[in-house]
């Protein structure tokens, strides 16, 4: 074996809730855990602002500041926390092999997966170039809204992260337009009263965006279209906001674990278990349901678990 090669106990591809908690128990269970932070430290949770139904944080607490007790926890207890994201796999023999930064080559007894989803947008040409450019086009208004205070926004969305996104950039910004794709909001009741209270934001139900508009540089508006009219129209606008969902960070895994027609990986009903044994899942890189960070932290314990289990079972 070459000596660039690294055999690890448990590898935990990817951080955030269901990463951390995974490492915080495999850490206690003497499997050495090493953990990947991969390109978003901390995963989704760092872009969200105020996490108020996490159990334990009686007056709330910000995504971010979660995500670094929850490392420092995992450290706390050994956890090797790294920097460097999974490019490419092999588990197609008894050693799980995994490359990061498609260089350094792992062999590992276990893998856990925690790599999360991503943002999605709408795709149209004015949109990816607004983001590219930088100038006004984003999927989180908790890292970008500060840059449109006072201002106006559009933002496109109907679930409750949209819902809860609308009403922090209403904090800061003059007016909030939000474009709902469809008749009804997908959003719990409670988020959506809330947006539909808040003076600022307006919802327009059944309308899709034609267009980015702008001077090729930064976003001056966005083009409308009433799909119960057939109306077309402008909104005044300095930033565009994309909150329609998210997409798993699965496909490196594609050619070796199942996941469904939508990128999630398909585990083991009541379980963390995937198709490839000794190879876990855990948080939304398998959750299309919940999507929240305390299911994605339970997961994270039951793969790490289940990780111990699959060791013992091999002694």
């Amino acid at each position: 074996m070459s000596d660039t090669i690294e055999k690890i106990k448990c590898l935990i591809i990817g951080s955030g809730p269901a990463g951390y908690t995974a490492a915080i128990y495999a850490a206690r269970a003497n499997m050495n855990p090493v953990l990947y932070q991969g390109i978003q430290p901390g995963g989704q949770l760092t872009t969200t602002n105020e996490v108020e139904n996490f159990p334990g944080y009686v007056d709330g607490v910000t995504g971010p500041e979660m995500m670094v007790q929850l490392q420092a926890q995992a450290q706390r207890f050994g956890t090797d926390v790294r920097d460097g994201w999974a490019t490419k796999v092999d588990f197609s023999g008894d050693i799980h092999k995994v490359w990061i930064n498609d260089t350094k080559e792992l062999h590992c007894e276990t893998v856990i997966i925690s790599t999360g989803a991503s943002a999605k947008y709408l795709g149209l040409p004015s949109e990816q170039h607004y983001l590219k450019m930088g100038g006004g086009v984003s999927a989180c208004a908790v890292c970008d809204g500060f840059f449109y205070r006072n201002q106006e926004v559009v933002i496109v969305g109907a679930g409750d992260s949209a819902c809860e996104e609308a009403h922090y950039l209403s904090k800061l910004c003059k007016k909030v337009t939000m474009l709902v794709r469809s008749e009804k909001f997908r959003a719990s009741k409670i988020m959506e009263e809330r947006v539909r209270k808040t003076e600022n934001i307006t919802i327009l139900m059944n309308h899709d965006t034609v267009e980015v508009l702008g001077d090729e540089q930064v976003v001056e508006g966005v083009k409308a279209l009433n799909k119960t009219t057939g109306a077309i129209f402008d909104i005044e606008a300095t930033g565009f906001f994309v909150a329609i969902g998210h997409k798993p960070n699965t496909d490196i895994f594609k050619d070796y674990i199942t996941l469904d027609e939508t990128g999630y990986i398909i585990n083991t009903p009541g379980t963390s278990k995937t198709n490839v044994d000794g190879v876990f899942v855990a948080g939304d890189a398998a959750d299309h349901l919940y999507r929240q960070a305390i299911t994605a932290a339970g997961t994270g314990c039951m793969a790490a678990l289940d990780a111990e289990r699959y060791l013992a079972s091999k002694e």
